[in-house]
C-alpha cells in the first residue's frame, strides 16, 4: 500500500467494518461507529458526528483526546529518538522515574507497556522478594488478560478457557479484611487489590478496609499490591486512589492514563523491594517516546489542576445522576470521575440509546453504567450526558 495513510479512502465506515471482519481477529463487540478524531472530551466519527466521550479509552484519556501538551511532547521526541531499548540510559526515562516516585510516595519504578504487564511484573517481584508463591485476590476483581494477571482476575468467563493458570490463588470477598486473614498462609507472597474495583462494578470499599488489610499484611509478613491501573492519575480526585485511604502498599501498578493515551505501564515499589539484574525486563518499557507522552500528560494534569477538577466535576456529575427519575436506578457511586450507575436491569439498551444521541457510555458487570470521562469534561457536557441517560 502506498500513499497518504490518512487518505479519505481509508475512513469510509463500511470499508473499515469489512476490512476488520476480514483481517482482524474478532475478539471485540464493537459499537457500530468508526471514530476518526477527537479533542478534549469529544470525539468524531467518520461521518463527522460528535460524541461526548464518557469512556475515555477505558479511563485512559484523563487529559482528554489529543491534548496539546501530549501531542507536542510526542512530536518533539519523535524527531529526536523513538526507541533504543533498555541497553542504554536515556535522560527522559530517568526524569519520568523521578516524577513517578515523587507522585506515588514510593521509591523505585520499573517500566513496561500496559496494565496487564504491570500486574505480571508485580507478581514476579512479589515472588522473587518473598520466595513464596501464593496470592490472595478479591471476588469481582479484574487485573488483566495475560496468564499471570488472569490468575488473579476473578470472573470465570475470562479465566476458565485458559486454565490451568498460576496455581494457588485464593479469592475472598471484597471489603472483608477478616477473610484475607483467614486466606493467608505461610506461602502467601502477596495480597493484590484494586483500591476501587473498576470492571467489577465501581465497587468502593469502606473507609477502614484497606488500612485493616495493610495491618493484616504487616502482621503476616505478606506484601500488599495495589492495582492503580484504572484509578491513577487523578481519576478518583486524588493523584492515586490510595491517598483516599491513607494506605501505602508495598507495590503498586500503573498504566492507562500514565501515557496520556500512549501505551505505557509501570510498577512502583518500596526501596527494599526491587528486581535484581536480569530478573525482569522489557524491550519497549520506558521508551523515549512513551516517557515523553507521560511527562506531557503529567504536566497537563498539574497545570490545569485536573486532580482537583476531577473531584469537583465528579461531585457535580454524581449529584446530577442522583436526581435521575428512573424506576430501575439502584445506586450512584464513585470517587472523582470514576462513577458507576447501578440499575436493576442490564444497561446495554441505555448504552445503545446514548450512542444514537451523541454520548459514549460503557457497561460493566452487566448492570452498571461505568462513567469515566476525560477529566477536562465541562458541566455543560455533563448536563447533556445526564439528560440522555434519563431519556434512554
Amino acid at each position: 500500500m502506498t500513499g497518504n495513510i490518512f487518505s479519505k479512502t481509508t475512513i469510509d465506515y463500511g470499508s473499515i467494518v469489512n476490512k476488520d471482519a476480514q483481517y482482524v481477529m474478532q475478539t471485540y463487540t464493537r459499537q457500530p461507529i468508526a471514530l476518526d478524531s477527537g479533542s478534549g472530551s469529544v470525539v468524531f466519527d467518520t461521518n463527522g458526528k460528535e460524541y461526548v466521550d464518557c469512556v475515555a479509552g477505558v479511563a485512559v484519556n484523563n487529559v482528554g483526546h489529543c491534548h496539546p501538551r501530549v501531542v507536542e511532547a510526542i512530536k518533539q521526541q519523535a524527531e529526536r529518538l523513538i526507541h533504543v531499548s533498555n541497553l542504554y540510559y536515556t535522560g527522559i526515562q530517568a526524569n519520568l522515574a523521578e516524577q513517578l516516585v515523587s507522585l506515588s510516595n514510593m521509591d523505585r519504578v520499573f517500566f513496561c507497556n500496559s496494565g496487564t504487564e504491570a500486574i505480571e511484573a508485580a507478581m514476579k517481584l512479589a515472588r522473587i522478594t518473598t520466595k513464596k508463591t501464593d496470592f490472595v485476590a478479591a471476588d469481582n476483581s479484574f487485573h488483566g488478560r495475560t496468564m499471570g494477571a488472569l490468575s488473579v482476575t476473578h470472573k470465570e468467563m475470562y479465566r476458565t478457557p485458559f486454565e490451568p493458570l498460576v496455581r494457588d490463588v485464593t479469592f475472598v470477598p471484597y471489603n472483608n479484611a477478616e477473610s484475607i486473614t483467614d486466606a493467608i498462609t505461610g506461602n502467601t507472597a502477596a495480597v493484590i487489590l484494586e483500591p476501587i474495583q473498576g470492571e467489577g462494578g465501581i465497587n468502593i470499599p469502606s473507609g477502614d478496609y484497606l488500612k485493616a488489610v495493610r495491618e493484616v499484611c504487616d502482621d503476616t509478613d505478606t506484601l500488599l499490591i495495589f492495582d492503580e491501573v484504572q484509578t491513577g492519575f487523578g481519576r478518583t480526585g486524588k493523584w492515586f486512589c490510595k491517598e483516599h485511604f491513607d494506605v501505602v502498599p508495598d507495590i503498586m501498578t500503573m498504566a492507562k492514563a500514565l501515557g496520556g493515551g500512549f501505551p505505557m505501564g509501570a510498577i512502583a515499589a518500596k526501596d527494599d523491594i526491587t528486581f535484581g539484574k536480569s530478573e525482569h525486563g522489557s524491550t519497549f518499557g520506558g521508551s523515549p517516546l512513551a516517557c515523553a507522552a507521560s511527562l506531557g500528560a503529567i504536566e497537563a494534569i498539574r497545570e490545569e489542576k485536573l486532580v482537583e477538577r476531577s473531584k469537583d466535576m465528579g461531585a457535580y456529575f454524581k449529584a446530577r445522576l442522583g436526581n435521575l427519575r428512573r424506576d430501575d436506578l439502584v445506586e450512584v457511586r464513585g470517587r472523582g470521575l470514576m462513577i458507576g450507575v447501578e440499575l436493576n436491569t442490564k444497561c446495554t439498551d441505555i448504552v445503545d440509546y446514548a450512542l444514537e444521541h451523541g454520548v459514549l457510555l460503557n457497561c460493566t458487570s452487566d448492570s452498571v453504567i461505568r462513567i469515566a470521562p476525560p477529566l477536562v469534561i465541562t458541566k455543560e457536557q455533563i448536563d447533556m450526558v445526564v439528560d440522555v441517560i434519563e431519556q434512554a
